[in-house]
């Protein structure tokens, strides 16, 4: 089989692939603003049908119990995916602008290789462990607990990185026996729309395991929330959309996963080599156009060396130019649409009425007459209460604050609403030890330290998200825990 672009215009549900009920929407590249085709374009109808299907082959068929099997379907996946990566790598390019570079990391090829990690999880996880006898109430008793999938997993994922997050929900959604509705953005629908392809014609996944309904119409999310079928609610996204999915999954009490927004800290201490920490910390804001939730967007310096810090920001952000993403070298490619770029360009304009200073960047590229593209931009001269210093701005925008010592940069980290992700740099251990312990957040990268990976777990504190994604505390939130009592045999 040959992935084209036209075989993401369909939907997949319980196991074929139909067209929407809605007809097809348009799929535009980033990069070019050119229409690249079309995606199907679901109805309430449909998101119907596909729950219906999860619920179906979940309570009626074998997939929960057969942990074997399933092990056997993710690694099918991951092969079949292996074996087409060059046609997603192109769609991932085109689609979600992502630069090329990212797509042998975690913008495709490193998602896709996680699958078998969550397959050899399904095999070796421990199931069913024995809690020992007691007499509750004098009488004697055995007791074991087991581990079983929550049911039909609804799964709404954003386009920033679309394969990463779609396969960080499915990966552990179906290791654990569970079945998944997934509505993938309506800016990147390709990527989750082969992927449905490859799962109805190359695999064993039973019908109705794997639902995918593709759609412009947000309400659709909104049915997985509220529909009683669905048992969990999985969402990636922006906090605000966060607590809308919060509050409409109330109502039958289903249990909610979320994986919020960010506004990270960089704190660079006095020990450490500044010219080198503001260097890494300019270019990580700009890697995908600064498109990532868990990057660090605040930098924190000491204040001595303020004026030195923002030299050195400057130099590195200055010398980051948006461009194609499809060349080898590029590391900030657009922003995903016309929308998004004008909310980054307002965000901008916002810096400066709040007193702050454009210090590189700050507009768009000159040799860019299309595509969505802004400049890798610093922005200086606010203090922490800004607007820019406390809002997800989601693009290639850093704000560079001062700070008076350790314990003043944990306190200015730690004054935001998110605590998603976070970096320290020092030279002296026990300095170091003391800020990452104070820092409230839910990953923290020392020195460079990469946190990213399968057996690792990503989530956030306070408004970053509720749960964990990826490794084993990730694959747990797809499990019930049920406690089973039985007379004690001598």
């Amino acid at each position: 089989m040959t992935l084209r672009p036209t075989d993401s215009s369909a939907l997949l549900i319980d196991g074929k692939l139909v067209p929407g009920s809605g007809g097809t929407f348009e799929v535009l590249n980033p990069a070019t603003e050119e229409v690249l085709g079309s995606a199907a374009e679901a109805t309430a109808a449909d998101m119907d049908a596909a729950i219906a299907a999860a619920r179906l082959a979940f309570d009626q068929g074998t997939w929960s119990r057969d942990h074997a099997f399933r092990a056997r379907c993710l690694r099918q996946l991951c092969d079949a995916l292996q074996s087409h990566i060059e046609e997603l790598r192109e769609v991932t390019i085109a689609e979600v602008g992502a630069p090329a570079m990212l797509t042998s990391g975690p913008q495709l090829e490193g998602p896709v290789e996680d699958l078998r990690y969550w397959a050899d999880l399904a095999e070796n996880y421990s199931w069913e462990h024995d809690l020992g006898s007691a007499t509750p109430m004098g009488i004697p008793t055995a007791r074991r607990v087991l581990k079983e999938a929550v049911g039909v997993v609804g799964a709404i994922t954003p386009w920033n990185f679309p394969h990463q997050i779609n396969f960080a929900k499915l990966g552990p959604a179906l290791a654990a026996g569970n079945t998944v509705v997934l509505k993938p953005a309506p800016d990147t629908p390709w990527c989750a729309a082969l992927v449905g392809k490859v799962i109805a014609e190359e695999t064993e996944i039973p019908a109705g395991v794997v639902n995918i309904v593709t759609s412009t119409d947000h309400a659709l999310g909104a049915q997985l929330c509220t529909d009683p079928r669905v048992d969990l609610v999985s969402f990636t996204g922006s906090t605000a959309t966060g607590r809308t999915v919060m509050a409409s999954a109330a109502d039958s009490l289903k249990k909610v996963f979320l994986e919020l927004g960010g506004k990270s800290a960089f704190i660079v201490l006095d020990d450490a080599d500044l010219a080198s920490a503001c260097s890494v910390a300019a270019f990580s804001v700009c890697v995908h156009a600064g498109q990532g939730c868990a990057l660090t967007t605040r930098l924190l310096v000491p204040r001595a060396r303020y004026d030195e810090a923002v030299a050195a920001t400057a130099a590195t952000m200055s010398g980051i130019r948006a461009g194609d993403p499809s060349k080898p070298g590029t590391v900030c490619g657009p922003l995903i649409s016309a929308r998004q770029r004008e909310r980054v360009e307002g965000y901008l304009k916002l810096a400066v009425e709040e007193g702050g200073t454009i210090v590189t960047g700050g507009g768009r590229p000159a040799d860019r007459d299309r595509g969505f593209f802004v400049e890798p931009t610093l922005i200086a001269g606010v203090d922490n209460s800004a607007r820019v210093a406390q809002e997800e701005i989601f693009g290639p925008v850093l704000v560079i604050l001062p700070h008076d010592g350790d314990e003043d940069a944990v306190r200015i980290a730690n004054d935001s609403p998110y605590g998603l992700s976070g970096s320290v740099w020092g030279t002296d251990p026990e300095r170091v030890n003391r800020v990452v312990a104070g820092v409230r957040t839910g990953t923290l990268s020392v020195n460079g330290g990469v946190w990213y990976s399968a057996d690792a777990p990503f989530g956030g504190y306070k408004q970053s998200g509720i749960g964990r994604e990826m490794g084993v505390a990730g694959f747990e939130e797809y499990l019930e825990t049920k406690l089973v009592a039985s007379p004690a045999t001598a």
